[in-house]
This record gives C-alpha cells, structure tokens and sequence, in this order.
C-alpha cells in the first residue's frame, strides 16, 4: 500500500533532529544481550541507528578495533582509505573510526573534499595495490547507503576494493560482539585532537585520479560530441563534488538539478512508504527529477554512497532497474571490442530473466549467484565478469580494455553510460529496453513482503530443495528448484523456483518479520499474479511441515 504522502515533500514533522541524533550517538550505550543492539554485519556491513542503540559509538569503536586486528591477521600493512557519506551519523562515526585507527598504527588516507563515494573508495584501493611492490590497502566507508536520515552505516572492503566476504565480516563481528561485551576492553583509542596531529591521518584527492581515468571505461568523447543535455540530481549524496570535474575535463552540459547537502534531507520526496529514503530505484523518492525528465535528452541521481544508479529517460521517466541492467549488457557486450570473448555476466538470482535472454544471444554466459555484490568481486577483479549488477540498481563493469574500474557497486559509470548509448544511438535507454522487448517479451517483476515470525525465517534459510513437492508453477512444468546459487553453488539462503516463462524466489528479511517474495512472468500481469500466490502456499505449506 503506497503511503498518500508518497512522492511529496516531507513535512517538518518527518525530518530527524539532527543535533539530538548526534548526541544520542554518543551518549546511548547498546546493551549486547538485545540481539538488535549488536553488531551485525549484513549484505553490507552493519547499519543501524542512534535512536534505537544499534549504531552508537561503542559499535564503531569495536567494529574499527575488529578491523584493525582483521588487518593485521591478513598481513595488510598499507594504508586504509576512507569514505564518508552525507548522512549525519557519518562524520561522528568516522572520527571515532579514526582514534581506534590512529591508536593502532594505521595509515589512513580520507578525502580533500568533505565527502567520499563508495567507488571512489574502491578504485582507490585497486590502483594503489595495482604496484605489486607497495604494501596492501583497504578501505572503509561510513554509509548506511540509502537507508533513512536517522540511520548510519559502516562497510570494510579488503585489498580486492569490493566488500568483504562473509568470511571477512564474521570474524570482525565476532569480535566487535566481544568487545561490546567487555565494555571495550581491548579498544586501543586515541582523542581525535591527538589522532589528527599524530602523522597517521593524512588527506587524498579521490576525485581527480578517478575523473581522470573516466576516459578508459565510458567513451566521453561520443558524449561530448552529441551535445546532450544532462541533468543529475545528486540527491545530497557524497558524489556531489564529482559532477563539476566531470564536466569540466570531457566538456559536458551537466546541470545539476539540486546542490542541496542537508542531513535532514528535507529536499527529498517521500518514499512508497511515507519515510524519507534516497533509493534512486524508486519511483517516489525520484520523483523530482522525473518531473524535469523532458528538460534533458538523459537523468539520472545516486543513492546517498553512490553506489547505485537510477537512470531518468524522456521516453519512460525513471527506468526499472532491471531493465536497465538488460539494456547496458546489451550495449556493452556489442560495443567493447577489446572485452574476452570468455568474459561473463554477472547477475544475481533475483534479477530479470531478460538478463539471461539477452545474454544468450550475445552470445555470452551468466554467472547466477546469491543476493549481495560480494559475490561479484573475483570475477571483477580476475576477468571473469565484464558486467555484474543486481536487481537493486547495484553495478560495475570493466574498462574497455577489460582492466577491473572497481569491484564494488559503481553508480556514476551507469550513469555516464546511459549518456555514452543516448549520444551514440539517438535513443535513449527506455526506448532501448523497448528494442529488447520486441525481441525478447516484455517481463513483469514485483518484490512483495509475507509475514514471517523468527522460526519461519530461520525454516526457510535452511530449506531444501526436496521439501517442494509440485512439479507445475502457475499451469507450467517447474524446470528448476533451487536452494543454490547456479554459477557458485553457495548458499540462497532461501529457495528460488523456475519454469519457462516465469519464477519466483524467497528469501528471509533480515531486519523485519516478513520474508521477500521475488516473482517475474513473460506471460503478463495475471501469470505473475498467479506465481506470487502459488509461491506464498508454497512456502506456507513448507512452513506447516516443519510443525511451524
């Protein structure tokens, strides 16, 4: 249900005490026995927020000093680079990252502007461990992403540039859970004053090294040629000093829509939901830029880290991600000439079918693996993939001679590269996806949520195949059931069931009593429809069989 005040401006009403969110930062202590207080890391890093004790100092403080030992356990000597969103919780979190880093003889490297994106951090670590004769880096970025105003965030991404494993991630929450638990025994901390004048901190231009280089993986030429009218629209996010340099290096007509950095993030319009949330995925949080869509030839804004993209086009207004996604493999994989012949696509198991329909023919193989951009980071970094991206207008891909750019999500190149197809084609991406539809059909996809207490998350995490009994899905043979990745047999954690023309997938949330229903039909509106209940009796009955 679509709140009324969806896509309007937020009353003052909604918009978060900043001041009072600040000192509830540092003066709440999380108790370690309430399972929301502690340190979880999920898909990406740990989020939570001031207000309800799940993002306070002492998480950020332990989670540093986790890292640190992490570190040092993996023999990374080199320095750290640091991100930092606009989010309000972030500057206070980063400077308490920064004594437990200090304290602990780490180099690290933060920003000459007041704020870093994920990317930048990315590419950043894989230039400076290209030279195989310095000692490794890593970084960290305070971000909770798109999450509310109120909330905060911190990710840690190891010498690969992309996030960590949850190899990585169970060990420093483990150990950040245990000094929690300790009331920070163990923490090795230094007052900010002495941190900053101890020679360990020192500042880095993300910006132009990674403007520079944009050359080697967007054709800014083409750009420039066809004279396009850009709009973006930063959304407050912490790519916002990257648009100026953009446009003057390669000579873009870049506008920037809104230059607005305020942690309240009252500019923004209101999520589906009601709350303020800067997912450039959505329709109602983009809803001011949709509205200037016949300003300019392509648009597009940025979640609040940048590591994701949401593409406005004058033909569809915001595009859906998946189709997207569909259209930029479609016109990367045919106009890369110098990309492996070998080189895959990378996807996740929830994302669109059409995905798999354009890539075969291509053609080029896909690589289908679990929710999270984690699982993507190999095969960016070693040539494995040339594009990954999932359903969440989460992707990157490699440079035109098919070097890794990043190994984590990537949000300014998606939006260059709808401009690069705009300028070569004379069509934008929404008339590009209409191309695909007439060859491959035209998909339905919807995410819903179903109640799930606890016990039922945790039944349908452990699922096995064998435990669905029906052999047809919406009136078509099932062709797969899956509680594995195809492409890396890891864990869903979750169950996902195919046929030819449509299917769905489950997955337990991790922060709400309800569990995810993924769904999609090349059939049309009713067949999707047909899935989505199917799919709930499905996971009901599995639920009554396990006596729940």
């Amino acid at each position: 249900m679509v709140h009324p005040l969806a896509g309007q401006r937020p009353p003052r009403s909604l918009l978060v005490d900043v001041p009072r969110l600040v000192s509830t930062y540092y003066t709440t202590v999380p108790d370690p026995t309430v399972p929301a207080q502690r340190v979880a890391f999920g898909t990406s890093g740990h989020r939570g927020s001031a207000l309800n004790g799940s993002f306070n100092e002492r998480h950020i403080a332990a989670i540093t000093q986790a890292i640190c030992e992490y570190r040092a356990q993996q023999g990374i000597t080199g320095p750290m680079f640091a991100g930092k969103d606009t989010h309000a919780l972030s500057e206070p979190a980063q400077s308490t990252a920064l004594e437990v880093l200090a304290a602990n003889g780490v180099e690290v490297l933060i920003g000459t502007q007041p704020f870093t994106p994920t990317p930048a951090v990315s590419f950043a670590i894989i230039e400076h461990n290209r030279d195989p004769s310095r000692a490794r880096a890593d970084g960290i970025v305070l971000t909770p992403s798109h999450n509310p105003p109120e909330d905060g965030g911190i990710k840690y991404n190891p010498p690969h540039g992309g996030p960590a494993n949850s190899d990585a991630t169970a060990v420093i929450e483990a150990r950040a859970n245990e000094l929690l638990r300790s009331e920070l025994r163990g923490v090795r901390r230094w007052p900010l004053g002495t941190a900053l004048a101890s020679g360990r901190i020192h500042r880095f231009d993300f910006v132009g090294p990674y403007v520079a280089a944009l050359g080697e993986i967007i054709d800014m030429e083409v750009i420039a040629g066809a004279k396009l009218s850009i709009g973006v629209d930063p959304m407050g996010g912490s790519g916002i000093g990257f648009w100026a340099p953009i446009a003057e290096r390669y000579g873009l007509a870049i506008e920037v829509v809104n230059d607005d950095v305020d942690a309240r993030f009252a500019f923004m319009t209101l999520d589906h939901d009601g709350r303020i949330r800067m997912d450039c995925s959505s329709p109602w949080a983009m809803a001011g830029l949709v509205e200037l869509k016949d300003r300019f030839d392509i648009a597009f804004g940025n979640d609040t880290d940048y590591d994701r993209h949401g593409i406005v086009a004058p033909s569809v207004g915001l595009l859906d991600p998946n189709h997207y996604l569909a259209v930029a493999i479609e016109y990367l994989f045919t106009h890369r000439p110098q990309w492996s012949p070998r080189a895959a696509v990378g996807k996740t198991l929830v994302s669109s079918s059409m995905i798999d329909r354009v890539a075969a023919a291509l053609p080029r193989p896909v690589c289908e693996v679990p929710v999270g951009f984690k699982w993507f980071v190999a095969g960016l970094a070693e040539g494995g993939f040339a594009f990954a991206g999932e359903e969440s207008a989460g992707a990157s891909f490699v440079r035109k001679d098919g070097r890794v750019w990043t190994t984590d999500k990537d949000g300014i190149i998606l939006d260059l590269l709808a401009a690069e197809m705009t300028a070569r084609h004379g069509q934008d991406p929404g008339q590009r996806y209409g191309v695909l539809i007439e060859r491959f059909g035209a998909p339905v996809y919807e995410r819903i949520d179903a109640p799930a207490d606890g016990p039922r998350k945790a039944a349908l995490k452990r699922l096995a195949a064998d435990a669905i009994t029906q052999r047809e899905l919406a009136g078509e043979p099932i062709t797969a059931i899956l509680t594995k990745a195809p492409g890396n047999e890891a864990e869903i954690g979750g169950l996902k069931v195919c046929t030819a023309n449509g299917w769905f997938a489950a997955r337990p949330s991790g922060t709400e009593d309800v569990y995810k229903i993924y769904a999609e039909s090349f059939v049309g509106e009713k067949h999707l429809r047909q899935i989505q209940a199917e799919a709930q009796r499905t996971i009901d009955a599995a639920f009554a069989a396990a006596g729940l």
